[in-house]
């Protein structure tokens, strides 16, 4: 399952991401989105478990709970849609 983590502090890593989700089960990626031109954190990421249950229990435990005086949004990431590049 794919998860959507939202109003992460601008210092988080990809390291830091895993490590959030690693007590609730087997984490198979992690990624802190960056801007591309500067490398800094859009405060945002996702990350992919194995295990739906796992993922379910990862997102009831972590939404809202305050990491450096930041609220998290946690929940299911929707599928991407098809943008026209610009």
């Amino acid at each position: 399952m794919n998860i959507y983590v939202g109003n992460l502090p601008y210092t988080t890593t990809n390291d830091d991401l895993q490590a959030m989700f690693a007590p609730f089960g087997n984490v198979t990626s992690a990624n802190v989105i960056q801007d591309k031109f500067t490398g800094r954190s859009k405060g945002f990421g996702f990350v992919e478990m194995s295990d739906n249950g796992e993922a379910q229990s990862a997102i009831a435990d972590l939404n809202g709970k305050d990491i450096d005086g930041r609220p998290l949004t946690v929940n299911e990431a929707r599928p991407r849609d098809d943008r026209p590049r610009r």
